[in-house]
């Protein structure tokens, strides 16, 4: 199994590749491709798949983590050159998102797009097997730990603006060899509160953490819980990036030196296929 990051906050050096505050990841297997996210504009992405050599390749699925716009920007470009693509995200995903002031800033689905996504897409509060070895989480249920909130997020709900309790968040949980690695967007719903729930979902090692952790606005606290979290999980290879923060990352890397990787786009990350245990 190979993930190949297509679009991130940076760039590979001496790349060709675009930089974009945003998250897409290819998933690439014998059986089947598959998009998680498709950054915030669809200029960067086209281009970025074009250079990686995967706008020509054939798309069997697209999943949402959620709603906010650095992840869905490029979902247009997709759906026009992969018309026939399935579309899967969390049915919470269609709810009004927004920032600022008030909520002065839309972050999520426009009105139009998100009519069309509670009629036309796969949206599913439970675990969806996109893929032979490839899972959604489905909803993150149970979350004693802290989200990965941002102070002005917000969600429309019921007639109400409120705090945005990121119900659509969701991630990819990919079966390998030896055991799972866990593949995020932003992981709003909270890097622990997700691990919490894979292991609802599955006793197999936890190998690899990957994608965008939301721990720029945690507290120094939280994040030395983290690091023991994944102390505990037995030290996973992390390719923690986008929402990640410095903070975190300096934190994480002090305490897993090499298992600690940069993940630009154009990262590849190769991953044993759950096929060679057969």
């Amino acid at each position: 199994m190979r993930l190949i990051c297509v679009v991130e906050n940076c760039a590979t050096r001496g790349s060709a590749l675009w930089a974009e505050h945003g998250l897409s990841y290819w998933v690439s297997s014998a059986q089947s491709n598959i998009l998680l996210d498709t950054g915030q504009s669809g200029e960067v992405l086209r281009h970025n798949l074009i250079e990686l050599g995967l706008w020509e390749a054939d798309l069997d699925g697209l999943v949402l983590s959620h709603a906010h716009t650095d992840h869905t920007g490029g979902l247009q470009v997709v759906q026009a050159h992969w018309p026939q693509v399935t579309v899967q995200a969390h049915p919470a995903i269609t709810e009004a998102r927004l920032s600022g002031a008030g909520g002065s800033r839309q972050i999520g689905l426009s009105e139009p797009l998100a009519a069309h996504a509670a009629s036309a897409w796969r949206l599913s509060d439970a675990p969806v097997e996109l893929a032979p070895h490839v899972w959604t989480t489905g909803t993150i249920v149970s979350r004693p730990y802290p989200m990965g909130r941002s102070p002005q997020h917000r969600v429309y709900r019921q007639g109400q603006l409120q705090a945005d309790d990121y119900a659509d968040d969701l991630s990819l949980v990919l079966h390998i060899a030896g055991g799972v690695a866990l593949l995020c967007g932003c992981c709003h719903a909270g890097l622990r509160n997700t691990l919490h729930h894979l292991r609802e979902l599955t006793s197999a090692p936890l190998l690899a953490v990957i994608g965008g952790a939301h721990l720029e606005h945690a507290t120094d606290a939280e994040i030395e819980a983290v690091t023991r979290c994944l102390q505990s999980e037995g030290a996973p290879d992390l390719y923690l990036c986008h929402c990640t923060g410095e903070r975190a990352l300096y934190a994480l890397h002090a305490a897993f030196d090499e298992r600690v990787h940069p993940c630009p786009a154009g990262t590849v990350i190769d991953l044993p296929d759950a096929d060679l245990l057969a």
